[in-house]
């Protein structure tokens, strides 16, 4: 956690994930209303992807956007941090 991917010459896999916008305030099933229409969250994801390849100098794994995938990995971990810009504690 010291150090940077760029530090470390690692590798990014980046898979789009619109899930992580859900919104599960009440119901059974969340909703994810507030995740962005495709056209532009398709536009963001590339600009992303193409922003973190310039600043490592190679290429960022990628999934298809909006597809069903089964994405594999080993953490150096285990961390969990979630981030509420609008609560911070």
């Amino acid at each position: 956690m010291n150090v940077s991917v760029k530090d470390i010459n690692g590798d990014i896999l980046a898979v789009s994930q619109f899930t992580l916008h859900a919104s599960t305030k009440k119901g059974n099933r969340p909703s994810y209303i507030k995740a962005s229409k495709p056209e532009f969250a398709i536009h963001m994801y590339e600009k992303f992807i193409q922003q973190l390849s310039n600043d490592l100098s190679k290429a960022v794994g990628t999934g298809i956007f909006g597809a069903d995938m089964k994405v594999e990995l080993l953490n150096d971990g285990p961390v969990t941090i979630v981030i509420d810009t609008k609560n911070r504690e």
